[in-house]
């Protein structure tokens, strides 16, 4: 059996979790989630806990098994705490702001990039340049930050971009004046 699989999910409190048609919704203080539960799969409910079972041994149902008892898992900790991702701009002259539900970003273009935030997703600035974005859904959060990320690549030679507050950028060293061999 899938170590992670077989684990059961404790169920938080504040937390409403019910299975129609194949679907799980989990219901919580941040909002509500759906995931569509794959065929071969089981979920059983109880009050506290959620558990995910499949029905047979074979190299797919395996796989299944454990990716969705994390996401059914990723779903609970998102309606009840809910997730967060910083990014960070370096580089001169490029800024960050929020605008109700939209995100400016002044990045070196000739026009500022409006990116419309997704539904139950927040954008909070610091100081122009740290940006922290949060939300229920885990999986969107992690892709809403790639996208912003993909606007302005950090670079290497003088670490100008966006990057994750964790990332670490490996810094080149660029040319030096007189560096080239003089004969």
């Amino acid at each position: 059996m899938s170590r992670i699989g077989k684990r059961p999910i404790d169920v938080p409190d504040q937390v409403k979790i019910a299975i129609k048609d194949g679907v799980v919704e989990v219901q919580g203080p941040n909002g509500s989630l759906l995931h569509q539960i794959p065929s071969g799969i089981d979920v059983s409910i109880s009050p506290k806990s959620v558990e995910v079972k499949r029905k047979d041994d074979s190299r797919e149902m395996k796989s299944l098994h454990g990716i969705t008892r994390t996401l059914i898992a990723n779903m609970m900790t998102g309606v009840s705490k809910g997730f967060e991702r910083k990014l960070e701009i370096n580089g001169l002259g490029l800024r960050a702001q929020v605008q109700g539900q939209s995100l400016s970003l002044s990045l070196g273009y000739s026009n500022p990039i409006v990116i419309q935030l997704p539904k139950g997703m927040k954008a909070h600035v610091d100081a122009n340049t740290k940006i922290t974005l949060s939300g229920p859904d885990k999986e969107l959060l992690g892709r809403l930050a790639a996208e912003i990320r993909q606007l302005r690549l950090p670079e290497p030679y003088k670490g100008s971009g966006i990057k994750y507050v964790e990332e670490v950028i490996t810094r080149k060293v660029g040319k030096t004046a007189g560096a080239g061999g003089t004969s």
